[in-house]
């Protein structure tokens, strides 16, 4: 089955839920990387994330990038998404791994570390891009999502992220959610609300036993009369090219290019996101110079 995302809302308009399942696409993204059991965890939370967060944006050339940078082993995570449900993403050291907590969940808070920021950049098609940014909370990016949201957005949210990692180091079942609690709703609706979320299994183990994100939504929301919005499929897509790859080499300017012609006499480019190669002999690299 293919992943997808809902968006859905309640009948007075308090309450928005965005919910979805991320496992093909998460699968995706740990075969591209060949991602540690960890990594896989840590990268498909935030992946899962950047989904949910770039269907909010109104625009089709609108372009979300989240990147999360704690310290940790793992170093930086950076995801990119748009409004279509077109996600890619990498860590910069994808092999990293820690053994399991003592309760025998992953360690994915000691990967990422908490000495650093959640930040995201939502390209808007302005002059600037809107910056929001904060501090990590536990480097478990769903803990951290749901502070970023509180203090950089002032949006009270409760965000659940899981990928549920196989035996075989494959991924079982990813997915997440997003509840926001819009300014009309009532005191005791929050505390309906607050109640169930103590008490509802890991996204994970939801997804795992096959429950879709209308199920999702209805487990936790289904006295709040939901109605769902959109429907989006998630894919995991890279949308680099050999035209893009030039302009970044053409964007180093005619010295750099220059020494790579004189020393390398050829150059190599690969793409972070999907590690794609593309290869520029003497003759490429020097069209590329004189067209500067």
């Amino acid at each position: 089955m293919n992943d997808y995302l809902i968006r859905g809302i309640d009948k007075s308009k308090s309450i928005r839920i965005f919910a979805a399942t991320t496992t093909n696409m998460v699968e995706k993204a740990r075969t591209t990387h060949n991602t540690s059991p960890t990594a896989t965890a840590a990268l498909g939370r935030s992946l899962t994330a950047a989904a949910m967060m770039g269907v909010m944006m109104k625009n089709d050339k609108d372009k979300l990038t989240l990147k999360i940078s704690g310290g940790g082993p793992i170093g930086t995570i950076l995801v990119v998404s748009n409004n279509k449900g077109i996600v890619k993403g990498y860590a910069d050291y994808p092999h990293a791994d820690l053994p399991s907590r003592r309760d025998g969940k992953l360690d994915v808070g000691g990967l990422v570390g908490t000495n650093g920021s959640i930040t995201t950049i939502m390209d808007l098609g302005l002059r600037d891009p809107y910056i929001g940014q904060s501090a990590l909370v536990s480097g478990e990016i769903a803990e951290d999502l749901a502070s970023y949201y509180a203090i950089s957005e002032q949006q009270p949210s409760a965000v659940s992220l899981g990928v549920l990692v196989d035996r075989d180091i494959s991924v079982k079942a990813a997915g997440g959610y997003i509840i926001q609690l819009l300014p009309n709703i009532a005191e005791e609706n929050i505390d309906k609300i607050e109640r169930t979320l103590k008490e509802i299994e890991p996204v994970s183990e939801l997804i795992n036993k096959g429950l879709s994100p209308e199920d999702i939504m209805d487990k936790i929301l289904g006295e709040f009369q939901m109605n769902t919005l959109d429907k989006i499929e998630i894919e995991y897509q890279c949308d680099c090219s050999r035209e893009r790859i030039e302009k970044v080499l053409t964007s180093l300017g005619r010295e750099e290019l220059k020494s790579m012609i004189e020393e390398d006499g050829e150059g190599e480019v690969v793409c972070h996101f999907c590690n794609t190669k593309y290869h520029f002999n003497k003759e490429e690299l020097e069209n590329l110079y004189l067209n500067i």
